[in-house]
């Protein structure tokens, strides 16, 4: 699932996403045909939520009590819109496009989630 800057979600597969390019197709189902799926720019984006099911849980709330012994260094992100996310993660640098977070919540719905650093307020360690 994207988060667009505009609050916009858009639900999909993505096969061709790097966090060395600028763009990437959204794909509506997973055998979908090249020219059906929507091209989303990195640089419009808050980040890139890379779900475990598409329906999800929507009573359910994120806790972040699961960082208790987790790898890789812990964070709170705050978005420019004010969203905050915790969770950990191996490769953060404000230098590059984005870096990859894992959610605090083992019971997450998210596996992982690709943060755009341009649209990030702040990055606190924890």
């Amino acid at each position: 699932m994207v988060a667009c800057l505009d609050g916009r979600r858009g639900k999909g597969y993505i096969f061709n996403f790097s966090p060395l390019r600028d763009s990437f197709r959204l794909f509506p189902e997973p055998n979908a045909a090249q020219n059906s799926g929507a091209d989303f720019s990195i640089r419009d984006l808050k980040a890139i939520f890379f779900v475990k099911d598409f329906s999800g849980n929507p009573e359910s709330r994120e806790s972040n009590a699961s960082l208790e012994g987790a790898r890789g260094r812990k964070l709170e992100v705050t978005f420019s819109d004010g969203e905050t996310l915790t969770g950990t993660t191996e490769g953060y640098s404000p230098q590059k496009s984005g870096f990859f977070m894992f959610p605090a919540d083992s019971q997450s719905n998210n596996s992982r989630i690709f943060i755009v650093n341009k649209n990030v307020r702040t990055v606190k360690p924890l």
